[in-house]
């Protein structure tokens, strides 16, 4: 399969704080982009990227929902919209490696192109990222390279920043630290708990994975 990204300029997004539009149509041009998507919780940037699919603003498909915990509400939302899903608890595996092993017979099993990391609390290791090189990325709610890895909102609360907001990047052994694909501001406002600074973010996080999303379908048909 051809490197998509060879095509693909990062540089034009790579540490803007302008939260970006969003197409509004589109004519469908070759076949979708075929999804995997893994998500740990309720599911909302699932959901947006499940919608934007069903309005026709994204040319893609979501081939399968893989989570790892029994009780994710993303279940439910996968329902909604008639996507097949399967759970492969992380409880159930001697390792991270075992777990990514029975990730990618998943993924391959639906014909998967690009995976996306829609709010997955378990880190990746090299199987999973070298079977799908570039062309896995992360959702994270932050500004990176400021405050990667996990409680990045309490984090930017406790450093008593004026602006955080969240970012799209490709997925790298280095947690968090890959090339970023898209990334929107959020302000922080006096008196923000961790639930309203979150909340915002989160409205931005759904227009940027479906931002990044719909980049990727643009330049698969340039290469």
């Amino acid at each position: 399969m051809p490197d998509v990204l060879q095509d693909f300029d990062v540089s034009d997004v790579n540490g803007s704080l302008i939260s970006p539009a969003l197409p509004t149509a589109f004519t469908p041009t070759g076949t979708p982009l075929r999804l995997g998507i893994l998500a740990s919780g309720s599911g909302s940037n699932f959901e947006a990227i499940a919608q934007a699919i069903r309005d026709r603003t994204l040319n893609a498909e979501v081939k399968v929902l893989i989570y790892n915990n029994p009780g994710a509400k993303v279940v439910e939302r996968a329902k909604t919209f008639n996507i097949s899903t399967c759970l492969l608890n992380h409880r159930d595996y001697p390792n991270r490696e075992a777990l990514d092993q029975a990730m990618i017979q998943v993924l391959h099993q639906h014909q998967v192109e690009w995976v996306v990391m829609a709010g997955w609390m378990r880190i990746v290791t090299r199987v999973l990222i070298e079977a799908f090189p570039r062309r896995i990325v992360n959702i994270h709610p932050s500004l990176l390279p400021s405050f990667p890895g996990v409680h990045a909102v309490e984090q930017a609360l406790g450093a008593g920043v004026k602006i955080t907001g969240c970012t799209v990047h490709l997925v790298e052994l280095a947690v968090d630290q890959g090339p970023i694909l898209v990334q929107a501001a959020v302000p922080v406002l006096p008196g923000d708990t961790p639930e309203t600074l979150h909340r915002r973010i989160q409205v931005e996080e759904h227009r940027i994975i479906v931002a990044a999303i719909h980049q990727i379908c643009q330049s698969r048909l340039k290469s």
